[in-house]
């Protein structure tokens, strides 16, 4: 009996529905960009000092210059490392006192600034910026400086939490139905965080789409990977993963435009509702379809298939089965990933693969939001050169292989990340250079462990059954490694 990817032979393994399903589909990846990494620009820290009462008002009166007020009422203004005193110190002074002079106001009171008692900021920040975020709204600065890591968190641990769940949507009840339903989700939250209050409501709905965003584009990749053949997968999982970057570039000219953190989410959350139309416009993988003995459905996709191909529908498509060998009819479980020492080495190696590859790539672009010269630019740069690194892994992995292309991008970003530890910050050029150097290393390190993950594991474990609470991704070569 033939399988999916008997017809996929004969009817077009990427041929005219594959590609608008992938284009169409590929939109979530790059609407999952802004989600992943916005904290770089809805994060954002500008420059901040203390917002002292009568300081504004002496100001106006003496006619002081930006420069001239700064230096007469901030403390700390000088060495880097006096950072803290001028952001988050102010004098204990009362500025609407009216024996203060125009000229060095302070010199009345003593005659070494050093000597003035200094105190927090208790009337809030001043902050230079014509934008907002939700620093600035928030106050998210000096001691409460943690509360914008801890936003972040929210994201990842709901990233964590909400893939294992999500996997076992998409096998019990489908893949469209789970798209869908993560797409509301991921909307819904994303524009109630735009309206959020309060910080703690805030970080409630940043966890609830963390909980279904990383699922929303699981369920596009899984998707995608299902309707093409075999010859095609590796070609559009990597392409749906530049999809992404794509995302990153448009997020760039999206917070330029939109300096103000609830206007730049609603930009990037409102269009994402326009992905429920995907009811009408993706139809349900015909491998999941089989996997739940529903074959009249499965056949009848295949056969729209051919159809929006241009090819005749095989004589023995009525005959469609799911693929199924001995293997199959083992029970795979999370222990299989340690049953034999073979099996041992890889996990904990992968384990730390992605471990090392998660951290270094949103530590490098976090990196260069906390300290760029120009974010947008810096922003476009790093995001930028991750196309190249797609393209040298689609022209590397049938030619080089897997090992050499990750052991050599692994060792290129962290060295790159080793030499900016010693580049001083005033060489700005030279660190962006190595940033970006790093970022397209890691990029295809990425790229890289996704096939490799899916390689490396016998066909059993690699293809768990529904109910193992596992997403169906088949993303692997003709003869796998490992099998």
């Amino acid at each position: 009996m033939p399988t999916v990817d008997d017809i996929l032979e004969q009817v077009g393994e990427f041929g005219w529905f594959q590609k608008q399903a992938f284009l169409t589909l590929s939109l979530l990846s790059a609407a999952f960009a802004p989600i992943c990494v916005g904290i770089v620009f809805l994060g954002f820290t500008p420059d901040h000092r203390c917002q002292s009462p009568g300081v504004a008002e002496l100001s106006q009166r003496c006619g002081w210059s930006p420069a001239e007020e700064l230096n007469y009422t901030v403390p700390g203004l000088g060495p880097a490392d006096e950072a803290f005193l001028s952001q988050c110190r102010r004098y204990e002074v009362d500025w609407n006192q009216s024996t203060l002079s125009c000229v060095d106001p302070l010199a009345s009171l003593a005659t070494n600034r050093s000597h003035l008692p200094l105190g927090p900021c208790q009337n809030g920040w001043v902050y230079d910026t014509p934008g907002s975020s939700i620093v600035t709204e928030f106050n998210l600065v000096c001691a409460d400086s943690w509360k914008l890591d801890l936003f972040q968190a929210c994201l990842n641990a709901g990233f964590l939490f909400g893939s294992l769940g999500i996997g076992y949507v998409a096998d019990r009840f489908g893949r469209k139905l789970c798209l869908l339903g993560t797409v509301l989700v991921n909307a819904v939250s994303g524009v109630l965080m735009a309206f959020a209050p309060n910080y703690i409501s805030l970080l409630l709905f940043r966890l609830l789409q963390g909980l279904v965003s990383k699922g929303n584009w699981m369920a596009g990749y899984t998707l995608i990977t299902e309707f093409v053949g075999s010859g095609s997968r590796r070609t559009v999982a990597i392409m749906y993963q530049m999809a992404f970057t794509v995302g990153l570039v448009a997020l760039t000219g999206l917070a330029y435009v939109l300096p103000h953190w609830r206007w730049l989410q609603l930009a990037v959350s409102l269009p994402t509702f326009l992905f429920l139309l995907y009811y009408w416009c993706v139809p349900e993988s015909p491998r999941w379809l089989l996997s739940q003995k529903r074959n009249t459905q499965a056949i009848k996709i295949m056969d729209h298939i051919a159809q929006k191909n241009g090819k005749l529908p095989p004589a023995d498509l009525k005959m469609l089965s799911l693929e199924e060998d001995v293997t199959e009819k083992l029970s795979p479980s999370f222990a299989d990933l340690f049953r034999t020492p073979r099996l041992r080495k890889r996990t904990f190696i992968l384990m730390y693969l992605w471990f090392t590859a998660s951290v270094l790539y949103q530590g490098l672009i976090l990196h260069m939001g906390a300290t760029s010269g120009n974010v947008y630019l810096d922003f476009l740069y790093s995001a930028l050169v991750e196309f190249p690194g797609a393209f040298i892994t689609l022209i590397t992995i049938d030619r080089v292989g897997r090992i050499y292309p990750t052991a050599v991008s692994n060792l290129l970003a962290g060295a790159a990340c080793l030499v900016m530890i010693f580049i001083s910050p005033e060489l700005h050029w030279l660190n962006i250079i190595l940033m970006c150097v790093g970022r397209m290393g890691i990029t295809i390190a990425f790229q890289m462990i996704c096939l490799v993950n899916a390689e490396l594991y016998p066909t059993f474990v690699r293809k768990a059954k529904p109910k193992e609470n596992t997403i169906y991704l088949e993303v692997q070569t003709s003869e796998p490694v490992g099998t």
